[in-house]
């Protein structure tokens, strides 16, 4: 009942402006004076303006916009309703002069437009008023009570007059801005957004104390990594609390979601630059489609089904071999994607029997293979696995597909194939292969998506150094000039999902890893961030390079010859396919010396890939060593194709 009385309410207000706003036309047409004749003119045509007008405004949906956010988009509605109803009144005053009905159409030319401003003038007036005075209902409320955190915002572009406006509309977050701070000398001692622009980032320390300011919110949109560092550290020289909010590629439709006002993170150190997904190619390669992720319950995959949950697939087979990360997954996806059908798959890639059954049943048209071991020390102890998962996980998951009619496969594999030093690397690069080779016979699709280090993942660099951090030290870092390139899961995910959509069989893809990292300024940072000192607080140790390990990683190798795409971040890397008997007959070989030992495995893999060049010596450091490798040495870059080739790589993964 209040709803329908308060919609009556603004319905009786339009009629009551668009009414005076008629009559104030007539008085001013008539200079306050209407003569008696036109008097019968003037009543008799009342309803009818009334009417044009209303019904304008309806069809425009103005009566729908809420009053109390009203914006620039509802201004631009209301002019374009107006104008409507303006042209209807005209044509009719001009079109039809000789009709019986015509004094209902003989208004005045000068009335119609004196009527038509005020009626613009008065709807949004109306409105606006309206907004203004939640708004300051809003401000007395924080003033009532009495705790909101003095804010200074930095960067008064889009995001922060947005971030400003929503803050306003908030009162419930007790965040008051003061005004902005912005290092482009002519908006200095402006006002945007009502907030005054106070000075650069330079006098931050200086302006925070004249207005008593408490959190500083960075609400620039697509910052570089040096800049949010930059802003970071001389908010801590201040004492001040640092929030960022993310970039405005994730601020949809003119909105912000306040909720998403976080700490600094080091991805935002990193100042790695959006992904932007061709929508329609990967859409089309996923909608309608039933699609198959293995190892749906990792880093990647976890990842890799929330983005594919957003282009509406017929079915989403999740496969992972482990139950609690199967269910966490399958849980979230519940509620984020409910019109979405969702079949939580226990399983290993490892076991035929029961990958047939699954394929069988489901009738997968796309599989993102995602499931592997990854940690290179750990398979440079336990080799025969990595066999056994990494090239027998693929070999069956890949058979299947070819045997089910599959329409793409897509193999997430990784920079460390590439010339590779370990195990792990090795066993992905025969993947590869395998993959390449079996496209070579097969209607499916097969697709590589190769690419470096991701932030954050299981057991990477990342949870590792906070973990050390919170323990108080020391962090470790394998060596000083180990350097690596970093994506962010989403984009990771989001890139293989394009190469996948992109692909027509037996390419392997590489993905842009922007800028090197060196470990050491990746440790730096977070212990920066935690709010200690580097070196002081927190010491940073060197524990020498481990078995398999380079100083640096490539994303392909010079033969691949790495070209550019359609998508600016994604290259791909063509080489002749290996003879297909000879692939088979290395892959069974290394089978047969799975558990003979480390070193059968080893050699039997350099036949199959003769770039692989394991570490020296004929025996393994024990678990608990720490042997420094000598790094291996690389040419100099030489053209574009090979900027993503000298990918830097990561010191604990």
């Amino acid at each position: 009942m209040p709803r329908l009385v308060n919609r009556s309410l603004k319905v009786a207000l339009d009629l009551a402006v668009i009414s005076i706003a008629y009559w104030l036309a007539f008085l001013f047409r008539f200079e306050f004076a209407i003569p008696t004749p036109v008097v019968e003119l003037f009543l008799l045509n009342w309803p009818y303006v009334v009417f044009v007008q209303y019904t304008a405004l309806a069809l425009f949906g103005v009566p729908r916009m809420a009053w109390r956010y009203t914006s620039m988009h509802d201004m631009v509605q209301i002019l374009i309703a107006v104008f409507a109803a303006t042209m209807v009144l005209v044509v009719l005053r001009l079109a039809l002069p000789s009709m019986t009905t015509s004094v209902y159409v003989k208004l005045p030319l000068g009335v119609i437009a004196m009527n038509s401003a005020l009626v613009f003038l008065g709807v949004l007036g109306v409105r606006a008023a309206w907004r203004f005075r939640g708004e300051a209902r809003d401000a007395r409320t924080r003033t009532t009570n009495g705790d909101s955190l003095r804010v200074l915002l930095i960067g008064a572009g889009e995001a922060g007059v947005l971030v400003s406006r929503e803050l306003s509309r908030r009162p419930d977050l007790k965040l008051k801005p003061v005004g902005f701070l912005d290092d482009n000398p002519t908006k200095v001692g402006i006002s945007i957004g009502g907030l005054k622009v106070l000075g650069s980032t330079n006098e931050l320390e200086a302006i925070a104390e004249r207005h008593h300011v408490e959190r500083v919110l960075i609400t620039i949109a697509n910052a570089s990594g040096s800049e949010i560092r930059r802003i970071t550290q001389m908010c801590r020289d201040a004492k001040l609390e640092t929030k960022i909010i993310p970039g405005i590629y994730e601020i949809v439709g003119g909105n912000v979601n306040l909720s998403r006002i976080r700490e600094v993170a080091i991805e935002d150190l990193l100042g790695r630059e959006p992904v932007q997904l061709d929508e329609d190619i990967v859409g089309a390669s996923i909608s309608d489609r039933v699609v198959l992720v293995t190892g749906a319950g990792g880093s990647i995959g976890s990842e890799l089904c929330r983005q594919i949950g957003r282009f509406a697939p017929r079915r989403l087979i999740l496969v992972e071999r482990f139950e609690n990360a199967l269910f966490e997954i399958h849980r979230e996806l519940v509620a984020s994607y409910p019109d979405v059908a969702l079949e939580p798959v226990i399983g290993d890639v490892c076991d035929v029997a029961r990958m047939t059954h699954v394929f069988e049943v489901h009738r997968p048209e796309l599989v993102v293979h995602a499931a592997a071991h990854k940690h290179v020390p750990m398979m440079e102890w336990n080799p025969g696995e990595a066999v056994k998962n990494n090239i027998g996980g693929t070999r069956n998951v890949g058979e299947l597909a070819h045997r089910f009619g599959v329409a793409r496969f897509v193999l997430v594999s990784t920079d460390k194939a590439v010339n590779p030093t370990s195990v792990m690397g090795a066993t992905k690069r025969v993947a590869e292969i395998y993959l390449q080779a079996l496209s070579q016979r097969s209607s499916t699709r097969f697709v590589t998506v190769r690419f470096g280090n991701v932030l954050g993942s299981n057991g990477s660099v990342i949870p590792i150094f906070r973990d050390q951090i919170a323990r108080g030290g020391p962090v470790t870092v394998t060596h000083p000039e180990m350097r690596r390139y970093f994506m962010t899961i989403p984009e990771a995910s989001q890139l293989v999902l394009q190469a996948g959509a992109m692909g027509h069989g037996g390419e392997i893809y590489i993905l842009d890893m922007g800028e090197p990292v060196r470990i050491v300024d990746l440790a730096r940072d977070l212990i920066t961030l935690s709010g200690l000192r580097p070196d002081e607080d927190i010491e940073i140790r060197y524990s020498g390079v481990r078995p398999g390990e380079k100083l640096v990683e490539e994303l392909s190798t010079h033969a691949e010859h790495a070209e550019k795409t359609t998508h600016p971040k994604v290259f791909t890397g063509r080489i002749k396919p290996h003879e297909w008997d000879a692939v088979v007959t290395g892959i069974e070989a290394l089978f047969r010396v799975s558990q003979l030992g480390a070193e059968h495995v080893r050699a039997t893999l350099a036949t199959i890939v003769p770039e692989y060049q394991p570490p020296p010596g004929p025996h393994l450091p024990a678990a608990s060593e720490a042997l420094p490798a000598e790094p291996r040495k690389h040419r100099p870059v030489t053209n574009q194709g090979e900027v993503l080739a000298m990918t830097v790589a990561t010191a604990t993964e």
